[in-house]
């Protein structure tokens, strides 16, 4: 082997070793966010067991509601009907004498702007369209989408944008993206992103 040919050889080697730990680090990174962990209907304490984040124990008997102890993303499990949602800050997470019955999130640590905003809304509807879920009540309802009227329709500060999806008859998510004034950026527009989740609470 030439003086070149070993040369190359070692900067491919050394590129592809590169490449892999950046892999390695992204999916360390991943697996190392905090996570919520949880079906509708189970118990609180499976829950917190299964979960990398910190939570509160349900209090017996009660309706109330916990938040998880840092950011944490939403692992929903369901074999079927699972999704992965990005760290949220706003997580409340409701249980009736112990069992988990809904979920109000925001998927994002901080307000974002819009291209950002699409980029976690599409996620979100790709993952439950892959899943198995379906756009409910589309006539006035219309899934989102990265197009010129969304845009627009989502820029207007009295508009925003709703969707609603049917997992089977089992679970409903309802979708809500809204601009927001965000004082920390004021020359910017920022959108939050707000999921619910829960057993179906509207007819399709």
């Amino acid at each position: 082997m030439s003086l070149m040919h070993r040369v190359g050889w070692r900067h491919g080697m050394l590129a592809l070793s590169v490449v892999s730990l950046l892999t390695l680090s992204a999916i360390q990174a991943l697996s190392d966010e905090p996570e919520i962990a949880l079906m509708i209907d189970e118990p609180w304490e499976d829950m917190r067991q299964r979960s990398s984040a910190a939570i509160d124990p349900a209090i017996p008997g009660q309706v109330s509601f916990n938040i998880p102890k840092s950011d944490a993303r939403l692992r929903f499990i369901d074999p079927q009907y699972g999704f992965v949602t990005p760290p949220a800050r706003f997580f409340v997470i409701v249980y009736n004498k112990e069992i988990i019955i809904s979920v109000r999130m925001s998927p994002q640590i901080e307000p974002l702007l819009l291209n950002d905003t699409l980029k976690v809304v599409l996620d979100l509807q790709e993952q439950w369209r892959k899943a198995g879920w379906v756009p409910i009540r589309v006539n006035e309802f219309p899934s989102l989408a990265d197009t010129p009227q969304w845009r627009a329709q989502l820029r207007d500060v009295n508009k925003g944008g709703k969707t609603y999806w049917h997992a089977g008859n089992q679970y409903q998510v309802m979708l809500v993206v809204n601009r927001f004034k965000d004082y920390r950026h004021p020359s910017e527009e920022r959108y939050l992103i707000k999921l619910s989740l829960a057993t179906p609470w509207t007819n399709p």
